[in-house]
C-alpha cells in the first residue's frame, strides 16, 4: 500500500516536481554545512569539542543545544556554522511582540501588506543578531586559540569571517523561502529537520558500538529491545499529542427566510492540547543554559581566587546540582516548561476575539450567552487542557537526560527518545505528510494517512477546479 502510494505521489507531474525541488534544497543546505570558514584551525576546534564533550562542559551543552534546532553546527566552523537560529530567533521575537505592542498588532491585521512589512522587519532583525552571533562566536575561537595567528589580528579576517557566517544564515534563509514558494511544505521546518536527522547515523554507531550481550557494563539485548521500544512510543505519543484536539461543541443560529429556515448545523472549535507546539521547551532550554554556565564560570572563577572557602563550596555545590541531569535541573526545567506554556496561550490565544468571532458568526457554544461568558468558558478550557499538554512536554523534555543519566546511554542516542528535536521531527513530518495527502485526494488518489482512491486518478493530472 505504501509503495503503491509512493508511486502515485510521482504520478503528478506538479507534486513530484515540488518534491524533487524539495529534496534539491536540502542537498544544497547540506553541501554547504561541510564549506569551512576561513582562517579556523578546524582539527583544534574538533579535538577541543570532543575534549569539551567528554569532561561534559557547559559551554558544549549549550552549543550541542543550539546546533539542534538552528541546523547549523559549531563543532564544524562552517559558512553555515549560525544556521537558521538567527532567523528563528527574530520570527519569535516579532510573534511576541505583535501580541502585546499595539503598532506591531495593528500592522499585522492589515494583511498581506502588513505581514510583508513584517517580513521585512524580521529580516533586518535577522542580520543584525547574525552579526552580533558571528562576532561573538569568532571572539571565543580567537580566545581559544583556534584561529591561525596570521588572521586573529586582521581587521579583514573578521570583516570576511563575519560576513561569511551572516551570508550563511541569509542563504539558509532564501532556501526556506525558495521550499515555500516552490517546493512542499515549510522550508525553515524542514532545513532544521534535515539538520537533526543527520545525527541519527552517529546514534546508530554509537549503539552499535556500546552493544555487546557478553559484557556487563555493555548494552545486552534487554537494552536495546528497551531502547527500541521506547523510541517507538514516544514517537507515538508525540505523533498523539501534536494532533490532539478538545472539541468544543459549536451550534449555529436558525434563521427564517420567507418560508424557508436556515443554519441550525453543529460544528466543533478545535482547541489543540499543545498549542505552544515546542516554543515552550525551546524558551525553557534558553533560559536553562544560563544557570549552569554562570554557577559553573563563577566557581572556576572563585577557586583561583582569594575568597572565604564559603563562597567556594556554595558555587561548586550549585555547579554540580545546576549540571543537566541532576534533579534540581530537571525540577527547574519542569516548571520554566508550564509557565512557558501557559504564557505562550497568554500571548498567542485570545478567546474574547474567539468569542467575538463566533457571535459575529451566529454562532454559539451550547448553553452558553455569546459575548463574555463564551469566552470565559474557552478560556477555562484552554487552561486545563494546556496543563496537560505542559504535562506531555515535560516528559519529553526531561527524558532524554533521565536515561542518560540512570542508563548511562550517550546524549546523542537519548536526544531521539525525546526533546526539542524529537517533537520538531514529528510536527514537521506531520505537516509534510498532511499537505502531500491533501495533493493526492484532490487528485482522487489514495493518500498516506488512509484517503480514499475511487481510480480515477491518472485522468485528472492537471489542476483540480
Amino acid at each position: 500500500m505504501v509503495i503503491q502510494t509512493i508511486a502515485n505521489v510521482f504520478k503528478i507531474d506538479e507534486l513530484r516536481n515540488k518534491i524533487l525541488f524539495t529534496l534539491g534544497m536540502l542537498v544544497v543546505y547540506r553541501i554547504g554545512f561541510w564549506i569551512p570558514l576561513p582562517g579556523v584551525n578546524q582539527a583544534q576546534l574538533r579535538d577541543w569539542f570532543e575534549r569539551a564533550s567528554a569532561e561534559g562542559g557547559a559551554a558544549t551543552r549549550v552549543a550541542e543545544y543550539v546546533a539542534i534546532f538552528s541546523g547549523g553546527s559549531f563543532g564544524q566552523s562552517t559558512i553555515f556554522g549560525l544556521g537558521i537560529m538567527p532567523y528563528i530567533s527574530a520570527a519569535i521575537i516579532f510573534q511576541l511582540l505583535g501580541g502585546v505592542v499595539p503598532a506591531l498588532k495593528a500592522l499585522k491585521d492589515e494583511g498581506p501588506t502588513g505581514q510583508q512589512k513584517l517580513q521585512e522587519w524580521t529580516r533586518y532583525v535577522t542580520v543584525a543578531l547574525c552579526i552580533f552571533q558571528a562576532v561573538s562566536w569568532l571572539t571565543f575561537m580567537r580566545q581559544a586559540g583556534m584561529v591561525y595567528s596570521t588572521w586573529a589580528n586582521n581587521p579583514l579576517w573578521w570583516l570576511m569571517a563575519t560576513a561569511a557566517l551572516t551570508s550563511g544564515t541569509i542563504f539558509l534563509m532564501w532556501l526556506g523561502e525558495q521550499i515555500d514558494r516552490y517546493g512542499i511544505g515549510n522550508g525553515v521546518s524542514l532545513i532544521i529537520m534535515a539538520g537533526i536527522l543527520t545525527g541519527m547515523p552517529g546514534a546508530f554507531v554509537s549503539v552499535w558500538r556500546n552493544f555487546d550481550p557478553a559484557d556487563s557494563e555493555k548494552m545486552g539485548w534487554l537494552g536495546l529491545i528497551l531502547l527500541a521500544g521506547g523510541f517507538v512510543l514516544v514517537v507515538a505519543g508525540s505523533v498523539v499529542i501534536t494532533v490532539a484536539q478538545r472539541r468544543v461543541p459549536i451550534q449555529q443560529a436558525k434563521h427564517t427566510r420567507g418560508r424557508k429556515v436556515f443554519g441550525g448545523q453543529r460544528s466543533y472549535l478545535p482547541l489543540r492540547i499543545n498549542h505552544g507546539g515546542v516554543m515552550p521547551i525551546i524558551f525553557a532550554s534558553s533560559l536553562m543554559m544560563f544557570p549552569s554556565v554562570l554557577f559553573s564560570s563563577l566557581h572556576s572563577s572563585l577557586k583561583s581566587a582569594d575568597v572565604a572557602p564559603m563562597w567556594v563550596t556554595l558555587t561548586g555545590w550549585l555547579s554540580d546540582n545546576f549540571a543537566m541531569g541532576e534533579f534540581p535541573y530537571v525540577l527547574l526545567y519542569i516548571v520554566m516548561v508550564y509557565f512557558f506554556s501557559y504564557f505562550w496561550i497568554t500571548v498567542q490565544f485570545n478567546p474574547e476575539e474567539m468569542a467575538k468571532q463566533l457571535r459575529d458568526h451566529g454562532s454559539f457554544i451550547p448553553g452558553l450567552r455569546p459575548g463574555p461568558r463564551t469566552a470565559e468558558y474557552i478560556e477555562t478550557v484552554m487552561e486545563r487542557i494546556t496543563f496537560v499538554g505542559a504535562a506531555f512536554l515535560s516528559i519529553i523534555a526531561v527524558l532524554p537526560m533521565v536515561v542518560n543519566r540512570s542508563l548511562n546511554i550517550d546524549f546523542a542516542v537519548t536526544q531521539f527518545l525525546g526533546g526539542t528535536g524529537l517533537l520538531i521531527v514529528v510536527s514537521v513530518a506531520l505537516d509534510f505528510l498532511q499537505r502531500v495527502e491533501a495533493s493526492l485526494l484532490m487528485r482522487n488518489y489514495k493518500g498516506f494517512l488512509g484517503g480514499q482512491d475511487e481510480g480515477r486518478g491518472p485522468r485528472l493530472r492537471g489542476p483540480a477546479f
